[in-house]
């Protein structure tokens, strides 16, 4: 598998990294990656990692549920519980913010949040890598192979857990912001590698997710990310129910051999405590992002 190695920082353009830990790959390949720190601004990345050309059989697994919907496994019928509940939360959301009912959803997957959002009479509009995916999301939606061809501009625009996915951070979020209307809002979902969930698991925090996600956030660096490509953060809000996905997932990682009960038990309590010490800290597991145009 080829792979490719940052030397610069996306976010300070330094050259120098330290390592931080290394990770696995538990969904696909079984295979390690590293993580390093930019020794000037902290951000995190995944160095080495797949090339745009080559991650794509990083995602060839059924596991991957935001491609393929979910098994009928336990833990992704609660996923899909949770999802349901979070679709009307972020459609009300949205609706707070909006000065029009345009939408694009950027990474849109099989189209869920689009199909809710027309359904509560948006106009909406996708982008999705994935040919599998974007042919399923097309059935509610205009959907895009890449931003390029996404013509006009939009009230809101999201990106729910999809800027850890690309490769090239800022020539998106530039095209993104070419894209939202002078007063839109802008709408950006990320994992917080600073939260109590993440430094309990440690590599076996399933939000490190390697390789597909390239780049991995906390607050400061988020910040100075959108402030380079023109963006001021107005408010930043939680997403507390992954804290209890990832710590289910990051329970079967680092304990595959306990029982169903044991890992849950396990599981939730370490999300309910991660989401206690975030109520001071404010590092939930999940950050939203709501910007405008500086």
């Amino acid at each position: 598998m080829t792979l490719e190695t940052i030397s610069v920082c996306p976010v300070c353009q330094a050259n120098s990294f330290r390592s931080f830990l290394t990770a696995k790959d538990y969904t696909v390949s079984q295979q390690d990656f590293g993580l390093v720190n930019c020794i000037s601004c902290g951000f995190t990345v995944t160095n080495p990692r797949p090339t745009a050309d080559t991650i794509h059989s990083y995602y060839k697994s059924e596991k991957y549920i935001s491609h393929t919907g979910g098994s009928g496994s336990l833990m992704d019928r609660l996923y899909r519980i949770a999802r349901s509940y979070t679709l009307n939360w972020k459609q009300q959301l949205m609706t707070s913010f909006a000065q029009q009912k345009t939408l694009l959803d950027y990474g849109c997957g099989t189209g869920s949040f689009l199909a809710h959002m027309k359904s509560k009479g948006w106009s909406v509009t996708g982008v999705e890598p994935s040919s599998d995916a974007r042919a399923k999301a097309s059935e509610n939606a205009t959907v895009y192979e890449n931003i390029e061809s996404a013509n006009g501009t939009y009230s809101i625009i999201t990106l729910w857990h999809v800027l850890e996915h690309i490769h090239d951070l800022n020539k998106i979020l530039t095209e993104l912001s070419k894209r939202l209307e002078a007063s839109g809002t802008i709408f950006i979902a990320v994992p917080n590698y600073k939260s109590a969930d993440a430094t309990h698991y440690k590599n076996y925090w399933a939000a490190y997710d390697v390789p597909r996600h390239l780049w991995h956030f906390n607050q400061q660096t988020m910040k100075q990310i959108l402030s380079n490509a023109g963006f001021n953060v107005q408010k930043i809000l939680p997403m507390k129910l992954d804290a209890y996905y990832v710590s289910l997932l990051s329970e079967t990682y680092k304990e595959p051999d306990a029982g169903t009960f044991t890992r849950y038990f396990r599981a939730f309590h370490q999300a309910w405590k991660s989401n206690r010490a975030a109520r001071n800290s404010g590092e939930y597991s999940s950050l939203i992002y709501i910007a405008k145009k500086s």
